[in-house]
């Protein structure tokens, strides 16, 4: 950094430069050297050398300068209320998060429906009931006044918000909802009519669940399971009526055949006539599992359908600890004595032999779905640091366990009390095609596909995907052995790409007029750490975090977030409100 930002910088042309950086534009096209100015929130200038003055400027020589990453998969509904960082993803270069995905939100909300929905965020995206009862401000109710609410706050990136299906019914239908109940015409119309006035509020589109594992803690299935064609037909025409919005869905094809659960995606988004976007996941084994989804992408993209299958670009899994929410014992009689302690008045009893052996022996006791997928031995495996997503096969537990002449129990209790009883082990449950990531090259090269699935807010104490930008950038762009991507091609599918899809064109390229989001990155020192566990939630609610090395600055709307992986004291983050078109800036002469 060769200087800083006087307080209030006047009769400059510019307000930041970033000097002699290789631009990655987010086109695609090939990198140069060149300066990237701004003034106020805009990009002013990007090419040769700048010719005006700056108040402050980045010595970005030798590094690369990229757009700000946009991140649309997440689960930050509650965290954007209580807290003025959106860590992990504004730690990996992330300036803009679209929250409300999966259906499930804190709005539109009735003072008596808080507890169902709480009830449904903490089975659903595993977020601690205790966190929301502490840290939600329910200063809002309608879904136009949580987006006020959340504009009144301070923050470091942008959000951006999906109006969820669930909150929706249940403010229409009650009870009923909760129960399943097929929707009336009378309550159909109101969904449509809520739906268009959150459009009109600034929502970017609306999101639905239709996946059999997503259920309350209790085991009930979601409200949104099960709703029929007609019902998301009839919503999604608030879509076709406002001319804007995207239509967001996770689906139950690994349940349900693809060709039931697509043609209803294709209604809906014929329908609308609006974008569609869906999660797609690869199977560990088998058929390429997700060639008939594709194919009938390809039809409806035929028939002038815009569908977008959204793609994690490493495993989709879960990571288990003592500490965490899963692990292969957490649904054991002799570990649900003690789950609720904290983990240090845990430990002597897992280190006693005598209870060791008697849980190794034990049978998890049915559950919730997700905690149910911690036996999977031949997809588990030891997860260190530095993290390793691509683990040698032979790694894996049911491997280890083979070799050893022990059972997978054994080799998993032992993995776990690791490191003072803080070791972890990584089980990809998708994406890792017979202990490969190559089949995710094929989807991400697709035109049809986006990056997503961070899930950043959610699913607090099992995953941490949300820094799967750092992971995009070394892994499949300086690492890889074999096949890779290129820079340009990830920094479009980071940037440019998620932008477009959600309708948001005034971000994810380095041009003039465009935001005044972007990272200065030491692609040669770019580092993923392994995650650890923190108790900063509201009521001291635990979370994973995963933070990076090697991002010098990370600007969002001209100010400098983040410096050399440290966060500053700028917080100008905004809440984007509906479809955005870039706009033309005046370069300085």
């Amino acid at each position: 950094m060769t200087a800083s930002k006087p307080e209030a910088p006047v009769g400059f042309d510019a307000d930041l430069l970033i000097r002699d950086g290789t631009v990655i534009d987010g086109s695609g096209a090939a990198p140069f050297t060149g300066d990237v100015a701004i003034k106020d929130d805009r990009i002013v200038h990007v090419g040769p050398a700048f010719r005006g003055s700056a108040a402050r400027t980045i010595d970005a020589q030798g590094l690369i300068v990229t757009p700000g990453f946009v991140d649309i998969h997440t689960h930050y509904d509650g965290q954007a209320a209580w807290s003025d960082t959106l860590s992990p993803s504004s730690s990996h270069g992330v300036t803009t998060a679209v929250l409300g995905n999966c259906g499930v939100g804190f709005a539109p909300c009735k003072p008596e429906d808080r507890e169902a929905l709480i009830r449904l965020m903490e089975g659903v995206e595993d977020i601690p009931g205790v966190v929301m009862a502490e840290g939600l401000p329910w200063d809002w109710d309608s879904f136009p006044s949580y987006l006020d609410a959340l504009a009144a706050r301070r923050r470091d990136i942008d959000v951006a918000c999906l109006l969820p299906h669930s909150p929706l019914r249940v403010w229409v239908m009650g009870e009923r909802a909760i129960a399943r109940e097929e929707a009336t015409e009378a309550d159909l119309a109101e969904m449509r009519r809520l739906a268009r006035e959150a459009l009109d509020a600034g929502a970017v589109g609306f999101a639905t669940s239709r996946l059999n594992i997503h259920r309350t803690k209790s085991g009930d299935l979601i409200p949104t399971f099960g709703a029929d064609t007609r019902e998301l037909v009839a919503i999604a025409g608030a879509l076709a009526d406002a001319e804007t919005g995207v239509f967001q869905a996770v689906l139950d094809a690994p349940f349900t055949a693809w060709d039931e659960e697509m043609g209803r995606l294709l209604a809906v988004a014929e329908a609308a006539g609006r974008p569609a976007t869906f999660t797609l996941g690869v199977a560990n084994s088998g058929a390429a599992n997700w060639k008939p989804a594709t194919d009938l992408v390809d039809a409806g993209r035929a028939r002038g359908l815009e569908i977008w299958p959204q793609v994690l670009p490493r495993p989709i899994g879960m990571i288990s600890g003592w500490a965490l929410s899963t692990h292969p014992f957490c649904l054991c009689p002799s570990y649900q004595a003690i789950a609720g302690l904290p983990l240090d008045e845990q430990l002597p009893t897992l280190r006693d032999p005598t209870f060791r052996a008697k849980l190794i022996s034990e049978v998890p006791q049915p559950g919730h779905p997700l905690a149910m997928l911690t036996r999977i031995w031949d997809w588990m495996f030891p997860f260190n640091d530095p993290p390793q997503y691509e683990p040698a096969r032979e790694t894996s537990i049911a491997a280890q366990a083979r070799a050893q002449g022990r059972s997978c129990e054994e080799v998993a209790y032992d993995l776990l009390m690791e490191r003072e009883g803080n070791g972890m082990i990584l089980n990809t449950l998708g994406n890792f095609l017979e202990g490969k990531l190559d089949a995710l090259l094929e989807l991400m090269r697709r035109e049809d596909t986006v990056i997503g699935l961070g899930d950043g807010g959610a699913h607090y104490a099992a995953i941490c995907d949300a820094s799967y930008p750092t992971f995009m950038l070394t892994y499949w762009v300086r690492d890889r052995a074999g096949e890779r991507l290129t820079l340009p091609e990830a920094v479009e599918r980071l940037a440019a790409r998620p932008a477009r899809v959600m309708g948001l064109e005034d971000r994810g390229l380095l041009k003039p007029g465009y935001k005044a989001d972007l990272n200065v990155i030491d692609l040669d020192r770019l580092t993923l750490h392994a995650p650890v566990v923190k108790h900063d939630l509201p009521g001291g609610g635990r979370r994973l975090d995963q933070t990076a090395t090697g991002y010098v600055a990370t600007v969002v709307n001209g100010r400098v977030i983040r410096e050399h992986d440290q966060p500053t004291d700028e917080r100008p983050g905004r809440v984007v409100r509906g479809a955005q078109h870039a706009q033309r800036a005046a370069v300085p002469a």
